[in-house]
């Protein structure tokens, strides 16, 4: 991910290998990472069970919020496409209880589709 990109909060990519060797230990027995992204610092999982957002806080990033939740928690998602002028796409979570969405930034290089594919897959259940 470019210095430029991940400091306007798009997110890029992660090697889901790699991220469950990084983030194996907030892993169920069992539970499986089935994609990953990656913000400067912060990281948001899709395992087959929940979305696991990763926030790292401070200066020195050394404190860290691990915020899980459980597919049958969302409501309802949006996604919306990058296009020529706005160079991001945009996922909108909203959860049970919560009238504000999560709302995370996409750089062009990820496929948005594949994202909205992957949550509708597990919401839907």
């Amino acid at each position: 991910m470019g210095l430029l990109s991940g400091m306007m909060g798009n997110a890029s990519k992660l090697d889901p290998r790699a991220a469950a060797k990084e983030f194996g230990r907030l892993l169920a027995q069992g539970e499986q990472l089935h994609a990953a992204y990656q913000l400067v610092r912060d990281s948001f999982l899709f395992t087959d069970r929940r979305l696991i957002l990763v926030d790292k806080q401070g200066m020195t990033g050394k404190k860290v919020e691990y915020h899980s939740v459980p597919y049958k928690a969302i409501t309802q998602f949006s996604v919306e496409t990058a296009g020529h002028f706005d160079l991001d796409a945009e996922l909108k979570i909203w959860v049970s209880s919560h009238d504000v969405p999560i709302s995370k930034q996409f750089g062009k290089g990820v496929d948005v589709y594949e994202v909205q594919a992957l949550l509708a897959a597990f919401v839907a259940r």
